[in-house]
Order: structure tokens, then C-alpha cells, then sequence
């Protein structure tokens, strides 16, 4: 799984690049400042995934200083897994008041939760853990121990106060932000690369890709968008960007297989059934400049099928626009970012109307 992880992160990157790591850009940057065209990049393991942080420019350094710093203290912040971190503490006694970041996760959680009808839910930790999705110890969990753990979820039973920043969870309740922390921890590296004064990088963690700016050389970023039924690294689809985020949800990103009966059960677990969803969809690209919101919706639309997603996005398109690639490997791309899509296979155009 961390090969296929890594494979198509430095796939990613020669897409992006198109050149060495210690050098970038075109002539016209190089003409106008020396450093602008230079890059350093940054690798790293964290949140459960590898990282590749790459900067342009005279403060490419420090910046790519202050963002390993930033994704470390994110990571100690909402680990499940940690026993020093507040979601932990907050999952162990049921009620906490919580610090600026992870507040603003709950909040925007909350939102993503009645937006999507539920589709996108924190509180399925349990039920990722009932699966072995947590530890890696996996399972297919009897009937009556799903429906128990069933139960628990729902992020309506959540009770926040947002003046005091209080979470109370329901009896029996956990929560976990994996869903939109690679989001939100995307979102806050362009903006510690903006204050440094770097307008051109890329970030890649794990399936969240996000742009700042353009190539130093003004050209766009080319994001290879994986083939869910190919070898590792095998691309599907290019979109190219600026200024934006594309992070896709997929059943074959983490999965296993049952050695009894030969069926292979993946992590992104529907809230109303308790099983990894069965939505017709093989992977979900969401392209926007909210990193929070990229990340809350793959999970979401991936769960809500085609025909759901399609009428979500519809509703809001101009917040996101979308690549879906269905278990047939038919892809289908919102009409807002088509002219930015190439496919060998060719895509269907999804219209607003």
C-alpha cells in the first residue's frame, strides 16, 4: 500500500516539474530574478502518508522550514493513534474544549456533514476501528457487531458550543478527522508559503495535491490523476492548474482481502451502512482552492454514486469542480475544468444544467 502511495507521488512530481528537483522554471524567470527559478524539496512521512513539499524562489528554505514544522504540529494535534494528542484525549473522555485548529475542523466537519446529507461523517472512527482500518489488524466484523457500532454514529449527536469551542460526544462516540486533515493541512501550507513570500510550490500528501501559483515559467501544473485499475503509477487523466487544489478519494488506496471468501474491502466506509461504499465509483478528483473542501468531498461524493455526486456538484459548482472515474473506468469531468482535462481514454462532459 505505501508503494503504491509513494509510486504515485514521484509520478505526480515529474508530471509537475518536468525536470530535476534542485532546478525549475523556464528562461523568462531566470532572466528576471536568478532565484526564481530554483527549488528545494522536502520529504517527509507523516499523517499516515508520504509527503513531498517542493518550493520556488529566494525563500524557498525557510518556508519549506515552517511547513515540515506546521505538518508536525498538525499531526501531534489530531493523531487518533497518540496518546498525546487532543482527539485523542477528546475521544477518551467525551468532551473537551479545543484549540483554534481543531475547533475550525469541527466546524467545518459539521458543515461538510449537513451539506452532503451525512455522506461525509467524523464520527466513524468506530467503525473504522470495528474493520481494523486503525490498526491494520483487519476484519469483517459480524452483523451484530456492526449494527453496535452502527449505533454510535452520527455527527447530529454531536453537541458543540462554538463560543467556547466545546465538543460532547454521544456515549460511546469517537471522532477522527483523517477525512479533511491532509485539507486542512494543505491549506495552511500555501498560506505560510504566501507569508514567507513564495508564489510558486506544490505539495503532495499522499492523494492531496495542492498548487500555489503557477511554474515559475507561467505555465500551469499537470496533475496525473491515478488509473484505479492499473499498475502503480499508471495515470488515467491530466488536469492542469494554478492556484488550486486536486485531492482524490479511491477504494484502491487502502484495502485488504478476506482470505476466506476472496472479496476485497477498502477503507472508505459509508455512514449509513457501516461497509465500505458501494457507489459504482472507483475514484473521485475533487479540484478547488479550499484544501478542506477537496478533501471533505472526494470522501463524499466517492460515497454518494455518480448520479448523487453529479446533482451535489450541480448545486454547488462554484465551489469545486470534479473528475469521476466509475468501476467501469468510464470517466466523467464537470464542465468547469474540461478544457484542463486530457484523457487517452476520452471523458464525458458533466454539464450544470
Amino acid at each position: 500500500m505505501r508503494r503504491r502511495q509513494l509510486t504515485c507521488i514521484l509520478l505526480t512530481l515529474l508530471l509537475l516539474t518536468g525536470c530535476t528537483y534542485s532546478t525549475g522554471g523556464g528562461a523568462d524567470a531566470s532572466e528576471a530574478d536568478p532565484e526564481a527559478a530554483k527549488s528545494s524539496t522536502e520529504y517527509l512521512e507523516a499523517m499516515d502518508t508520504y509527503m513531498t513539499l517542493t518550493a520556488y524562489g529566494s525563500h524557498r528554505e525557510e518556508a519549506l522550514e515552517e511547513a515540515c514544522a506546521e505538518i508536525r504540529r498538525l499531526e501531534a494535534l489530531l493523531s487518533t493513534g497518540s496518546q498525546d494528542s487532543e482527539v485523542y484525549a477528546l475521544n477518551q473522555s467525551g468532551s473537551a474544549v479545543l484549540s483554534d485548529d481543531t475547533a475550525a475542523l469541527v466546524e467545518y466537519a459539521l458543515r461538510l456533514y449537513d451539506s452532503t446529507g451525512g455522506a461525509f461523517d467524523i464520527t466513524v472512527y468506530p467503525l473504522m476501528e470495528l474493520w481494523g482500518f486503525t490498526t491494520q489488524d483487519y476484519q469483517v466484523p459480524t452483523a451484530e457487531a456492526l449494527a453496535e457500532t452502527l449505533a454510535l454514529v452520527g455527527s447530529d449527536r454531536l453537541t458543540y458550543d462554538s463560543d467556547t469551542q466545546t465538543l460532547t460526544l454521544a456515549q460511546g462516540q469517537a471522532v477522527d478527522f483523517g477525512g479533511i486533515a491532509k485539507g486542512y493541512t494543505s491549506q495552511r501550507v500555501m498560506e505560510l508559503f504566501l507569508e514567507a513570500g513564495v508564489s510558486s510550490a506544490m505539495v503532495s500528501l499522499g492523494g492531496n495535491i495542492h498548487c500555489l501559483g503557477t511554474k515559475p515559467d507561467g505555465s500551469l501544473w499537470r496533475i496525473g490523476i491515478q488509473d484505479p485499475f492499473g499498475e502503480d503509477g499508471d495515470i488515467a487523466a491530466v488536469v492542469s492548474v494554478a492556484d488550486q487544489a486536486v485531492i482524490t478519494s479511491g477504494g484502491y488506496q487502502r484495502f485488504f482481502q478476506d482470505e476466506d471468501t476472496g472479496e476485497t474491502y477498502h477503507h472508505i466506509i459509508d455512514p449509513a451502512t457501516g461497509c465500505p461504499a458501494k457507489s459504482g465509483l472507483a475514484s473521485v478528483s475533487i479540484v478547488t482552492g479550499d484544501g478542506t473542501l477537496g478533501d471533505g468531498l472526494s470522501t463524499a461524493l466517492y460515497i454518494m454514486g455518480l448520479e448523487e455526486a453529479t446533482a451535489y456538484w450541480q448545486a454547488h459548482s462554484g465551489e469545486f469542480q470534479a473528475i469521476f472515474i466509475d468501476d467501469d473506468g468510464a470517466i466523467y469531468v464537470t464542465e468547469g475544468i474540461a478544457d484542463e482535462v486530457t484523457a487517452d481514454a476520452g471523458f464525458t462532459v458533466l454539464t450544470a444544467e
